[in-house]
């Protein structure tokens, strides 16, 4: 059964506008639209490590992240995880099951305490049939979906645990930190790259022997930026 965790009662119509409105696929809808949306939404909170919803069950609507990180993952047949995103806030998933009639692709859970909207599936497919503008949103983010999928495909077949590691810690990266959540274990990143633990604690060993990263217990910092993108094989 799809996870359910904890329905808010002292969810606000305001709360569910402000989340909602800031996700590309509503806001440019006109306030009619925008407030049937808004109705149509309910909030439900999540302990960490809590499921939120299963791969292969019905879909029972659009997700979007209020507050809080989440994983989306496969599961192999051995059990070893695949991540293939992590959301925050603002974030929405299960957009392909919701329009396409499709099961759920992919096993939902919450890295941490986490907040979600989520807005019926009949409600927007009705409104998928009045909102050509929103028509068109959904094929935008269904195409940024598969760029998404091409490009994991890529690095997990073409590209070293290193290379993965190094484009990882570019793309997330602010202001050249990366801050480490207290879930950001090196199980969690591995998982993300398709590895084991003690890959990763290789590869960022040697990242840091040469001079490009600094590991501290909470942050990862960038010290070469440039030679950073070559390990990674980027062009960013």
């Amino acid at each position: 059964m799809e996870g359910r965790g904890q329905m808010r009662k002292d969810g606000t119509q305001q709360d569910a506008a402000k989340s909602l409105q800031a996700v590309s696929y509503f806001a440019g809808l006109d306030a009619a639209a925008q407030e049937a949306v808004t109705q149509a939404a309910i909030r439900r909170a999540y302990d960490a490590g809590q499921v939120i919803l299963l791969e292969g069950e019905p879909c029972a609507g659009l997700y979007v992240v209020e507050s809080g990180w989440l994983k989306v993952i496969k599961i192999g047949m051995d059990g070893r995880e695949q991540v293939l995103q992590t959301l925050g806030p603002g974030d929405t998933f299960n957009a392909i099951s919701v329009f396409t009639d499709a099961p759920n692709q992919a096993t939902v859970t919450a890295l941490e305490t986490s907040q979600v909207w989520i807005v019926r599936r009949e409600v927007l497919l009705r409104m998928l049939e009045e909102h050509p503008e929103l028509a068109r949103q959904v094929v935008k983010d269904l195409a940024g979906r598969v760029m998404h999928l091409v490009r994991m495909v890529e690095d997990l077949s073409l590209r070293s645990v290193e290379a993965r590691l190094a484009r990882l810690i570019l793309e997330s990266a602010e202001d050249e930190m990366v801050q480490r959540r207290s879930w950001a274990t090196q199980a969690e990143m591995a998982a993300r790259l398709g590895t084991v633990p003690d890959v990763v604690n290789r590869a960022l060993r040697k990242l840091a022997t040469a001079g490009l990263i600094r590991v501290d217990r909470q942050q990862i910092r960038i010290l070469d930026r440039a030679q950073l993108r070559v390990v990674a094989q980027v062009d960013f």
